[in-house]
């Protein structure tokens, strides 16, 4: 799976027909643009999870669908500057008191060392 930010829908209205009406995000991984099936309805702006490979043929549907790259969940919360300094070694900010009461908004589940919570859209 992959952390990716979402920068602008993509529009192509000559497809093959396998490929059905699924809207396309192009999304930063890293430095580098990628474009996404998005299955959950997301925004530009977003932090989003994506996943690969025959995962995201699946997620978008069928097995047989021509994706390699799938978004499957919106990210609520993702400070990408705390996770450079977590995976640097230096310690992250606290973070702020949230108005979940520490819980995220996974069905009401407890939120996994305060640092991301993730919400699937289905349209």
């Amino acid at each position: 799976m992959l952390i990716c930010k979402v920068v602008k829908p993509l529009v192509s209205t000559n497809r093959i027909p396998d490929f059905e009406h699924k809207h396309l995000q192009v999304v930063l991984d890293g430095s580098t643009q990628k474009v996404a099936v998005d299955a959950v309805g997301c925004v530009p702006g977003d932090w989003v999870i994506c996943v690969g490979s025959s995962a995201a043929r699946e997620a978008a549907g069928s097995k047989s669908y021509p994706s390699d790259l799938t978004i499957v969940g919106i990210i609520d919360h993702w400070d990408p500057e705390a996770a450079k300094a977590a995976a640097a070694g230096s310690p992250a900010p606290t973070p702020a008191p949230s108005s979940l009461g520490g819980q995220s908004s996974v069905a009401g589940q407890p939120s996994v060392g305060g640092q991301a919570s993730i919400s699937g859209k289905t349209s």
